[in-house]
């Protein structure tokens, strides 16, 4: 074991060593650090900080942050800051990871630096941020506090010393509280004006423009599109975010206890990119899991009581509003409210673009906000700002500072009920469930994100304008955001939302609410349900969601008992549930082919294990066909019913099979003219390579081709296969409870660290390919057992 101490001394420990005349008074002693932790780390660099105060968590944190991913953040915080023109020119992008270095773009918009910078200074309210913080709880503060001086410690310690990526970096600079809270500002608009910052960034109004933007809907007046927010949140839901989660309660557990499994989808770059942490006040704040990137907070984890994992919500997170213009306003900034003449709000920013010499121009916009929210337009989905009208967005997480007490509440929840109540109370969460479960063996399922206020009646009544776009009449207060007790103005309290206590199980693969217990379907209150802002019932379910409920039933059913191995065996089945559909009808359709490229595919998907396991063969080659097959129109036999979610649709449709062959024999074709054996091994051809060394990967693509264990790809297949995951299984963890504490293990797929010379860059990639589930040590006891186990003391 090494220890290491790092401390700070004051020249006056120092002098007190000196003789000091026998009438001379003492030296007072040196003041109290204001910020200290003891940090160790242990297998893989999980981090452990333990402090006094909330100060301290952040400070130690930080610092550990800081030396596994200070480019990243650094290079990330440009992004909230509004800075990235200044620096990388106004038509690059953020950072993409190349090579091993890190990436810093999000997955959640893709802008160039100039419109970037512009949506986040416009969009973004520093003002409004600090005040809100001010006004909450003062633990956020103090963690704030201490992750800026922890971070601003390491730049200190380690000038000069900075990875490759940023070693001169004019960008990596000590950050503020403000930056801080930018960056968590940044987090909770992955689900709304993220989505659509595009088009805020164009209803903005460029210097000397004071009319309204009539002329641009003249040359594109289209008209309104209701597939453009369509197919923008199915992007969003069904294309970027995902995750599995699923609580087994003491009717299905052998000791008793609540069973975790927590397997968040998320990016792998980024400050997207999950952390690995345990951080302890003792006798306050003991909470373990991981952290995301830039937050002083656990946000996926556990404690000795209390279990729990998130997954990004179905629900809608926003709604648009139609403004009916005052027409004696040239402008187009006054609006109609109630009657009332209203003038909109100008916010006017301005940033600094780098020119090809080097130079610096400045480039201003102004954004308008009503009541309501931010204008913005697209005028080739009709969306325009005329004369008479326009529309804005509004978005209940622009100002959403309750983030860090939300988790710190779900942190020291004591059991299921306390974490529902603490659910209640803050009102939280951005876009994500919570699945939980206890060491009484209780399970939750809860939709407690912030969505608007807007009950069935105003769908039902004449304040939607138009269901597609939901879009609701914003010239009348009566159809605005409502108000629900005990919580902020505007948005559901969690009471009144989707939630479930229960003792057997729930789980949930990014479908809606509905589904959550394959026996016992949500459905809301009579007579209308939920809002239907918290997503669609009675709808088909995509396959992810399907193979996970089926595979954990047909488990229950037949072992009766579920014990941590049993979740980590369901975790990585890989099953691909497309293939048990849809190969027992296209494999005898094959036998009366005469086509010989068809039916060696046939013979190939027929000897293969429908796994996408590393050794699997035909894994690749039906992943191929269905990426074609999926979109087929009515290629189901049996088609869907509401009453079994989880079994249909099934079957290929006779009419449907004819088709279903030539994208067979297209898939086979494909990987013929690559050059890919059509049994090719899975393993050789998707992988992750580090530093040189490519590991084989198991996994599929999840919605897609149903398997539980989702990874995405950079590329589409070439020669080499599939190369370089991008967004998927990250941080996976089971737990449980016996009578000291938690029983807790996982892996952080991808490494605490994206510097290519750190001991923790590639290391867990292994681990994942292995399908092993290292320990996670909670207890002190443990953790400094672990033959790992390094720590030092951080003081200042």
């Amino acid at each position: 074991m090494r220890r290491f101490t790092i401390a700070l001394i004051a020249s006056g420990v120092l002098l007190g060593a000196c003789h000091h005349d026998p009438d001379t008074v003492p030296p007072a002693p040196p003041p109290a650090a204001l910020y200290s932790a003891e940090l160790a780390r242990t297998a893989h660099g999980v981090v452990h900080v333990r402090a006094n105060d909330y100060r301290g968590l952040g400070y130690g944190l930080a610092y550990a942050y800081a030396q596994d991913n200070v480019c990243m953040f650094a290079d990330s915080l440009l992004t909230a800051r509004g800075e990235r023109s200044q620096f990388f020119g106004p038509d690059a992008r953020a950072t993409q990871r190349v090579g091993d270095e890190y990436g810093a773009a999000s997955g959640f918009m893709d802008l160039n630096n100039q419109d970037s910078d512009f949506f986040f200074k416009g969009y973004l309210d520093l003002e409004q941020l600090r005040a809100s913080y001010a006004a909450g709880a003062k633990e956020p503060r103090e963690l704030i506090d201490g992750y800026v001086a922890g971070y601003n410690r390491y730049l200190k310690d380690y000038a000069g010393k900075y990875p490759a990526a940023c070693k001169d970096a004019k960008w990596l600079r000590p950050i503020s509280a403000d930056d801080m809270m930018l960056a968590m500002a940044e987090k909770a608009l992955h689900a709304s004006a993220e989505v659509f910052a595009r088009e805020i960034v164009a209803g903005a109004r460029d210097p000397g423009i004071t009319t309204h933007i009539a002329a641009r809907a003249k040359r594109s007046p289209g008209k309104l599109d209701p597939g453009f927010l369509a197919a923008r949140l199915d992007q969003l839901h069904y294309q970027g975010f995902g995750s599995n989660g699923l609580a087994v309660g003491k009717d299905l557990s052998s000791s008793g206890r609540g069973l975790l499994l927590g397997n968040p989808h998320f990016p792998w770059t980024s400050t997207d990119r999950f952390y690995q942490a345990h951080l302890t006040i003792p006798g306050r704040y003991d909470a373990m899991g991981a952290t995301l990137g830039g937050m002083p907070v656990i946000v996926i984890g556990f404690n000795r009581d209390v279990a729990w994992t998130h997954t990004v919500t179905a629900a809608n997170h926003f709604t648009t509003f139609k403004l009916t213009l005052d027409p004696g306003d040239a402008t187009g900034t006054t609006y109609l409210y109630d009657g009332e003449r209203v003038k909109m709000t100008p916010k006017t920013v301005t940033i600094d673009v780098r020119q090809p010499d080097g130079g610096l121009l400045k480039r201003s916009k102004t954004f308008y906000f009503s009541k309501q929210g931010v204008v913005l337009v697209k005028p080739e989905a009709g969306l325009s700002w005329t004369a008479n009208a326009v529309t804005v967005f509004a978005d209940p997480n622009r100002n959403n500072t309750r983030m860090l007490e939300q988790w710190l509440g779900i942190g020291s929840a004591t059991s299921v009920p306390t974490l529902k109540a603490a659910l209640d109370k803050t009102v939280g969460l951005p876009w994500v469930n919570t699945i939980a479960a206890d060491r009484d063996g209780n399970v939750l399922f809860a939709d407690a994100s912030v969505v608007p206020r807007m009950g069935t009646e105003k769908f039902a009544g004449n304040c939607l304008l138009l269901p597609a776009l939901l879009l609701f009449d914003g010239s009348r207060a009566a159809c605005g955001w409502g108000k629900d007790a005990n919580a902020p103005d505007g948005i559901f309290s969690p009471v009144n939302g989707p939630w479930v206590q229960r003792t057997d199980y729930v789980g949930n693969s990014n479908d809606s609410y509905w589904l959550n217990n394959a026996k016992n379907l949500l459905t809301g209150p009579a007579p209308l349900g939920y809002s239907p802002l918290y997503g669609r019932t009675g709808v088909e379910q995509r396959l992810r969601s399907r193979i996970g409920f089926i595979q954990f039933e047909e488990m229950a059913a037949q072992r009766k008992r579920l014990q941590l191995g049993d979740l980590q065996d369901l975790m990585f089945a890989e099953r691909v549930y497309a293939a048990e559909l849809v190969l027992p009808d296209l494999l005898p359709a094959c036998t009366g082919s005469s086509d010989a490229a068809l039916l060696q595919a046939c013979t190939v998907l027929q000897a293969w294990d429908r796994r996408a396991n590393i050794d699997s063969r035909g894994a690749l080659l039906f992943r191929e066909f269905w990426n074609g097959a999926t979109n087929l129109p009515d290629k189901w036999a049996v088609p869907f019913n509401p009453a079994d979610p989880v079994h249909t649709p099934a079957g290929v449709a006779p009419a449907a099979m004819p088709a279903m062959l030539a994208a067979l024999k297209t898939a086979a074709n494909k990987l013929q003219a690559l050059k890919i054996p059509l049994d090719g091994r899975l393993g050789d051809y998707q992988a992750d390579t580090r530093n040189g060394v490519r590991v084989p990967l198991h996994g599929g693509l999840g919605d897609v081709d149903g398997v539980y264990n989702s990874i995405r790809w950079n590329t589409d297949l070439g020669p080499t296969g599939y190369n370089n995951p991008y967004w998927g299984a990250s941080y996976i963890q089971t737990v449980s409870f016996d009578a000291a504490g938690p029983v807790a293990q996982g892996m952080l797929v991808y490494g605490q660290s994206t510097d290519p010379k750190s001991p923790w860059y590639g290391d867990q990639i292994g681990v994942y390919a292995r399908k092993e589930w290292p320990v996670l040590p909670f207890s002190q006891e443990r953790i400094k057992a672990d033959p790992a186990y390094q720590a030092m003391t951080l003081s200042e």
